[in-house]
């Protein structure tokens, strides 16, 4: 982040540089070529001379955003890296509870753990999704054990949750497919109801 600060410094710094050079060489040029008048080439050596020192300003100014644009980049799949990992983790652990049906004190003390990450990396849309499912997580665990119908509660709300999930993981992705965000929602709903439907067969 610091470097990007300095890049930007740089880049008024030559921006400033730039200006002050071409209003200062268009009144350098117009004195240099009275004075140079008679002199053979003088004029176009003022005017190379400028030339380059123009060049290499523009060329330093688009080195430094080139670098901006790339750190930017590198960033920013750094931190989806970063979400994508807590989000699995998440998912992750809550199949582990529902897969032994019970909850213990060490259970709820990592998914603690597991909101404060969250917290860090979560879009707004998939903070408010899981402040729901919380709720639902949190009511039907107090006894510390999980019955079928109340996984079947949570695995509905879960889905809810993946939607959101997956609309700041790749949401724009799936702008630019055929499926609008409804469609998507819905198909991912659907197959986490016919899920709950065979389990409970």
């Amino acid at each position: 982040m610091n470097h990007l600060l300095q890049i930007k410094k740089e880049n008024l710094l030559y921006m400033l540089i730039a200006t002050l050079l071409f209003v200062g060489g268009y009144a350098f040029l117009r004195y240099s070529y009275k004075i140079t008048d008679n002199l053979p080439f003088a004029q176009e050596i003022v005017l190379v001379v400028l030339g380059t020192i123009v060049t290499i300003l523009i060329t330093a100014i688009l080195l430094n955003k080139q670098t901006e644009v790339e750190l930017k980049k590198e960033e920013n799949i750094k931190f989806l890296e970063l979400k994508t990992n807590i989000y699995t983790q998440l998912l992750e652990y809550l199949e582990k509870v529902m897969l032994k049906n019970s909850t213990s004190d060490e259970d709820l003390i990592r998914l603690r753990f597991l909101t404060h990450k969250l917290a860090i990396v979560a879009s707004p849309a998939v903070l408010i999704q899981y402040e729901k499912f919380v709720h639902l997580f949190i009511k039907t665990t107090k006894d510390h054990k999980l019955e079928k119908q109340e996984t079947n509660l949570l695995s509905e709300e879960l889905a809810k949750l993946t939607v959101k999930i997956r609309e700041d993981l790749v949401g724009q992705l799936d702008k630019e497919s055929s499926y609008s965000q409804f469609q998507i929602s819905k198909q991912i709903l659907a197959n986490t109801e016919s899920l709950m439907e065979n389990n409970n067969e």
